[in-house]
């Protein structure tokens, strides 16, 4: 069957689903308030052990207090499925790779993607071998999302319109959405340079990406804590993000404080939900990922916990030309297609991992066969852990929470009341050391030695109360050491920036962590400017032929380095840089390979180097290419807030036809790829939309246990047309913040509704 008489054939089923009533003509629910959305809630014929109250805010968010931690673990499953039962239902069929049962035929190639990946793979290993409390934990959780969803009266929206059924919740689907948040963002990487493997010369390519991404400046000197290392013995995907945690002898309020906002996708609902709860062993508020029930960042009464997310190498890519026959085995699945057939697919599978090179992804890859080995196949308990970090009242408590935690490796920094601050790597991998691979690809037997010795937290370095008295990550590299933790670690802008704004002779408030979450100046912008501008002298270029690129060349001038919504520079240094960067490129790699190179996260790194070094003849070229574009587009858009755009929209909104009435606002926005408030882009002349950044900001002033500060770009409730599905936004765009106390009598004081929860 032709490619266009499948489209016909799926346009024509859709039209057929459309006219015979299909739920995508689901009309949204009515308007609601808080009040309207709390009378939902489930408060009698409950499962409890104990006395629950559940206080609530105006803006829906919840405080659980729970005699037993059994019943705050059902509470807090009652609460998730209560805000986020559709977004988290659709998180589960992601997990388990079930998305043509919801999108139909467009989604079969997805989900072949997902099965072949199998993030259930190493579930069962984990499940088996929780520890019990941990297990009992979870399943009070699943219980409570079970209860909710098995008495609503009205499930949510995304129910009828997907198809969705009321399918039980177990131990499992959490475990498997947990290792779905859990992937190696090094597979995006891996995907946009192994096109590049079939160049003659591709080890140079190779050796010059794992030198540039592995220099990244190191979050603390590992080699000063490994003395250490002894005294603490034995004692979450997020694929960006920003923490800063500041001693005590460095604040206003001489307690420590610590800030962090995690970058994720934009949407809306929003990828998180803030919490608090009060249990015999749990006392915690902070950010929760919807279906997962931990605390991925907060604070308890001692201490409060941020991270980011590491980029471990926690995966290699195996050849497997060289495998003995009959070592890759092979099973069927079926893809079950709405509004079509069913879809049969073989997952092949090697004692390694799976043959990822079977995965649409990697359709256009010549490079043979090749399984992937990633720790998440493994058994691990992050939940555990996290649930420990909760429970944690020193730093010694919040290093050992992680003997269990394997991915996403993470950068997680600690404060505590007495003013103290730390960093630990939480991650697992293999014993990699020596010098850096030459090549993406390896024999088995080369490497497989490797993972039979896996080295976690408490093998790796880590930083307590270093001199500077703060410490900062932003996904660059933490530590020095001798293990390869990774090779692709972001530019140093965010942490650069961090250290900058706190590391001058002056104490830390809380109005400068506020700023600090906002700021949107890019260091490597300016750095890639200047060399530009410098080069233009070298060649005589620096005084433009016309007058459009005499304007060109004073804005790139007067440009101050910051991506405001007002900053006119900003437009035009993006515009030039477009134009250069594909021109320059092109003339290195070719009209097909370059945005392969320049892709990659540290380019400016590169681009830079290579200008330095770059011929003349290309240099002019790719000056003139850059000039042209800018020139082009000098009227296009009055600031960078007219081209650089916020677009809050449900995933939904995808939709053909109808996806207009799930999108929510087209806002003009400051920042930029690399800026503290990260708000994401591709390299373009043109007007584009934000799809992944900041999404939320915490900070907590461990001075007093009620200033924790929480906001959310979008709203605590995943229910469209609650008045909570969005009201937060005004606050995240003006810099403001939602008050978060811990103290449980500021909780019965100050929230505006108290639910007594009954047998």
């Amino acid at each position: 069957m032709t490619s266009r008489l499948a489209a016909r054939i799926f346009a024509v089923a859709i039209t057929a689903g459309l006219l015979s009533g299909c739920g995508l003509l689901t009309p949204l629910p009515e308007p609601t308030t808080v009040d309207d959305r709390l009378a939902a809630f489930p408060t009698s014929g409950l499962p409890l052990k104990g006395k629950v109250t559940v206080h609530w805010t105006k803006r829906h968010i919840p405080f659980i207090e729970a005699e037993t931690d059994a019943d705050a673990a059902f509470t807090l499953g009652l609460v998730h499925a209560h805000l986020r039962l559709g977004q988290m239902s659709v998180l589960r069929m992601i997990a388990h790779g079930r998305l043509a049962e919801l999108g139909g035929p467009l989604a079969v190639d997805i989900d072949r993607g997902l099965r072949i990946l199998n993030f259930a793979r190493g579930v069962e290993g984990t499940e088996r071998t929780l520890p019990q409390e941990t297990k009992l934990w979870i399943e009070n959780f699943v219980a409570g999302i079970n209860h909710y969803q098995q008495q609503a009266k009205t499930l949510p929206h995304e129910f009828p319109v997907l198809g969705l059924e009321r399918e039980p919740w177990t131990v499992a689907d959490i475990l498997t959405i947990g290792r779905l948040a859990g992937s190696d963002v090094n597979w995006l990487v891996w995907a946009g340079v192994l096109r590049l493997r079939e160049r003659d010369d591709w080890p140079e390519i190779w050796a010059r990406l794992v030198s540039n991404g592995s220099a990244s400046q190191p979050s603390f000197d590992g080699a000063s804590d490994l003395s250490f290392l002894n005294e603490l013995l034995g004692g979450l995907s997020r694929s960006g993000s920003n923490s800063l945690a500041v001693a005590g002898d460095r604040t206003v309020s001489g307690a420590a404080l610590l800030a962090s906002d995690p970058h994720l996708g934009i949407l809306a609902p929003n990828v998180w939900l803030i919490a608090g709860v009060k249990s015999p062993s749990y006392h915690t508020v902070g950010l929760m990922g919807p279906g997962l029930p931990i605390f991925a960042l907060g604070r308890n009464p001692w201490a409060a916990w941020g991270g980011t997310n590491m980029r471990a190498a926690s995966s290699d890519l195996y050849r497997l030309d060289d495998v003995p026959n009959g070592t890759i085995t092979e099973r069927t699945e079926t893809i079950g297609v709405r509004w079509w057939f069913d879809e049969e697919i073989t997952v092949r599978e090697t004692e390694y991992g799976p043959v990822v090179s079977d995965a649409p992804l990697f359709d256009d890859v010549n490079n043979g066969d090749f399984a992937v080995k990633w720790t998440g196949h493994q058994a691990s308990d992050e939940i555990g852990a996290m649930l420990a970090v909760s429970r944690a009242r020193s730093f010694d408590e919040f290093r050992q929470a992680f003997e269990a935690f394997a991915v996403p490796g993470q950068n997680m920094l600690f404060a505590d009341q007495e003013g103290n601050v730390g960093q630990v790597l939480a991650v697992r991998l293999p014993s990699r050391n020596g010098p850096p691979p030459d090549d993406l690809l390896f024999a088995p037997n080369d490497r497989e030695p490797l993972w039979d010795d896996m080295r976690g937290v408490a093998d790796l370095p880590y930083s307590y109360n270093p001199d500077v008295g703060y410490l900062a990550s932003g996904n660059n590299r933490p530590a020095k050491t001798d293990l390869h933790i990774g090779y692709f670690f972001s530019p140093d802008d965010r942490v650069e920036r961090m250290s900058e704004l706190v590391g001058k002779d002056r104490q830390i408030a809380i109005d400068d962590l506020k700023a600090l979450q906002r700021d949107v100046y890019m260091p490597s912008s300016v750095a890639l400017r200047d060399v530009i501008l410098r080069r233009m002298t070298t060649v005589g270029m620096d005084i433009g032929q016309n007058a459009d690129e005499i304007e060109v060349l004073k804005r790139l001038r007067d440009w101050d380095g910051a991506y405001d919504t007002e900053s006119v520079g900003a437009v035009t240094f993006e515009q030039f840089r477009d134009g250069f960067t594909e021109r320059f490129y092109a003339l290195s790699f070719g009209e097909t390979d370059w945005q392969a190179f320049a892709n990659v996260g540290r380019i400016k790194t590169l681009l830079i180097e290579d200008i330095e070094a770059a011929e003349e003849e290309q240099l002019v070229a790719a000056l003139q290419a850059g000039l042209d574009t800018a020139a082009e587009g000098l009227d296009s858009f009055a600031n960078w807030g007219e081209m650089h755009r916020l677009r809050l929209a449900h995933p939904l909104s995808n939709l053909p036809i109808l996806g207009g009435r799930y999108e929510f606002g087209d806002l003009p926005i400051g920042g930029s790829t690399d800026t503290l408030m990260k708000t994401a882009h591709a390299t373009t002349a043109e007007r584009h939309t934000v799809r992944y950044g900041s999404n939320a900001r915490h900070i907590s002033d461990m001075a007093d246990m009620d200033r924790n500060y929480f906001v959310l770009l979008g709203g605590q409730d995943g229910w469209l047309n609650s008045s909570t599905f969005l009201d937060q936004l005004p606050l995240w765009l003006a810099g403001d913040y939602i008050e978060m106390p811990l103290r449980i009598e500021t909780v019965r004081e100050t929230f505006d509704y108290h639910i007594d929860l009954t047998r």
